[in-house]
Formats: structure tokens, sequence, C-alpha cells
């Protein structure tokens, strides 16, 4: 909620929208929350990978080593403040091929977790829970474009939590796309399919339906 006050801040002080939000992960919750609460400032949203609904998981869940894999290290990091965790569980959320300054990557990801404060803000988004987002999906009055990976770890059926976000939009609004082979960042891992599928959403057409 706090993160969805500072977007609506944003897109006030850019001239007041309507505008369309693109949030990955918790910041898919802040989106949806933002859209809910200030109809007119938001014209459409897209949310990647998001955290838009009250989580729970079951021991079959377990059972799926993707998934297995994603819930130790973000347990690990949240429950020791370790950037070794952190590392290791971004080398689960990008599956396959990774990108190109992939080791350059990670070693400014570590450097900039040391400084002070940044594990604990860290820390706190993953201790975070979305039940403030999935309240207020039934209240979002714009297109919604959901995006989800086959293979992000933090859901054990990904497809099944898009499109329970979706189900959980009022009728006609939301839209599941799949990202084959994605993790829990799809934009960083496919962005042409992404942005291909993002315009397509937002064509005039597609935004009055």
């Amino acid at each position: 909620t706090a993160v969805a006050g500072d977007l609506l801040a944003v897109v006030r002080h850019l001239g007041g929208g309507p505008a369309v939000l693109v949030g990955h992960s918790l910041a898919g919750g802040a989106a949806t929350i933002a859209a809910a609460r200030e109809p007119e400032l938001i014209r459409a949203v897209v949310e990647l990978a998001p955290f838009t609904r009250k989580q729970s998981t079951g021991l079959g869940d377990l059972r799926l080593k993707r998934f297995r894999q994603g819930m130790l290290r973000l347990l690990g990091t949240l429950a020791l403040g370790s950037t070794r965790y952190w590392r290791s569980y971004l080398d689960v959320a990008y599956p396959g091929p990774k990108p190109a300054d992939w080791t350059e990557r990670l070693a400014r990801v570590e450097a900039l977790l040391r400084e002070p404060g940044r594990m604990k803000a860290l820390q706190g988004m993953g201790r975070s829970a979305p039940t403030d987002a999935g309240a207020r999906l039934g209240d979002v009055r714009c297109p919604v474009l959901v995006v989800m990976g086959t293979l992000d770890p933090d859901w054990a059926d990904p497809r099944a939590e898009g499109t329970a976000v979706v189900e959980a939009l009022p009728p006609g609004l939301g839209r599941l796309e799949m990202i084959e082979g994605a993790g829990h960042y799809p934009h960083d891992q496919f962005p042409d399919q992404v942005v291909s599928l993002m315009l397509a959403f937002l064509q005039p057409d597609a935004a009055r339906a």
C-alpha cells in the first residue's frame, strides 16, 4: 500500500495521467492497489510475476524441486540476512541461459546489499504479505495484463497463480500470458517477448476491451 501511494504521487507529479503502471513482483500488487484507489489516474496495469494475492503453501508444493529451491533460498535470505542466499535464489529465479553480464551483475547486487540498510529493506520486503493487494483486486476498473514465467520458483504452479489473479478481477478486465522457460524475471530474460505482449495489450481496442 505504501508503494502504491508512491506510484500515485509520481503519476500526479508527471501530470496526472491517465498512466499505465507496470509492476514486477511486489510492485505488481502495488500497481493493483494504485489502480483501485484512483481509477481516474490509471488506464491500464501490467503485472509481471506479481504478488497480488494472499499466499499459501501446501506440503505437496515442496515436492517440486524448483519451488523448494527458491523457497529455501528466500527463507535463508530473510532469516540470516545472507547475500550468499540471495545470490543463490537469483540463480534459480533465472532458469536456463543467464544474461551476458550475469557475473558482473551478481557482484554489483552483492556490493549494494552490503551497504547499510539495504539488506534490512530486502528482508522487510520479503516478510510483507500481499493481502492488501488481494483485497483490492475486485475494485480495479481498468484492463490488467498478468505475465508469468512457466518456471517461476516463487510459485509451485505459476499458471494457477496468474489465473487466480485474473479471476479475482472484475469479469473481462484481466488477461494472462505465460512466458515459456522464464523464471521470476520474464521481462529481463525475454524482453522482446514481454514488450510485444505489452504493446499488443495496450492497443486502443485491447484497452477498451
